[in-house]
């Protein structure tokens, strides 16, 4: 799976010089663009099994490599460094340290979903885009981030309560992540709310909000979700090397 595209060799391996002579040959104009050859001594040979245990990143292994994904890539569009084609390839390879070097954009997916629409092969790119993201959370390469966070959150509220309640949702996402409760949109939403919604709605809502009502005999389910989701993480955090303690 050989990367021929001369954007993705980083600008520091590439020599070129406006006068170049070898052996007596002026070579220059493009025929001075060198390519330093690097020798790769990073490779992680179990990246991929590390991805294929995260949600989402079980089919990683069948990409041939056609680049649909990232020719119909709705953030490719407007910053090519967003290549999932391309990290794939990484991943395949096992080049973890080379991966890493876009960790500061892998997470910019915006899960539009144009890429698993595209691929001939079911890899589900999206997925494998987010199972990157996971990984590099787990592994402590990059802080949480705000949708990790909103997951979070929302799950957490679903096992104890088996319902939600967006107000709920929104003040334990704007505290997790350290935002103030009170901004200028929410405000304007708030005053929309009060001139379309009924009273009673809004008063239901606050209530809600307060005395958290819980589904009918939740207890059950709640624990059978909690020990699910126990196990999942256990085997995730085995499959990556990591200990087994939450």
């Amino acid at each position: 799976m050989a990367i021929h595209e001369k954007s993705l060799i980083r600008p520091e391996n590439i020599s070129s010089h406006e006068k170049k002579i070898v052996d007596g040959i002026d070579v220059s104009g493009d025929w001075s663009t060198f390519i330093h050859t690097r020798v790769v001594t990073d490779y992680n040979e179990n990246l991929e099994e590390e991805i294929a245990a995260l949600p989402g990143g079980e089919y990683i292994h069948r990409c041939w490599q056609c680049g649909s994904c990232t020719n119909s890539c709705t953030v490719n569009a407007e910053n090519p460094d967003f290549n999932p084609r391309y990290w794939i390839y990484l991943i395949r390879v096992g080049m973890e340290e080379e991966l890493l070097r876009d960790k500061d954009i892998i997470w910019q997916c915006v899960s539009c979903n144009k890429c698993t629409s595209a691929c001939p092969r079911d890899v589900f790119p999206e997925g494998v885009m987010k199972a990157t993201a996971h990984w590099m959370e787990l592994k402590g390469h990059t802080p949480p981030s705000h949708s990790t966070i909103f997951d979070d959150v929302f799950t957490e509220q679903v096992i104890k309560h088996g319902k939600i309640e967006d107000g709920e949702v929104l003040k334990d996402f704007l505290l997790k992540t350290k935002q103030p409760l009170m901004q200028d949109w929410i405000v304007q939403m708030v005053k929309q709310m009060i001139k379309g919604f009924p009273v009673m709605s809004l008063m239901k809502m606050g209530w809600a909000t307060i005395f958290h009502p819980k589904t009918k005999n939740w207890a059950r389910a709640s624990d059978a979700i909690k020990e699910h989701i126990a196990e999942e993480h256990a085997a995730q955090r085995k499959a990556l090397g990591l200990d087994s303690a939450e």
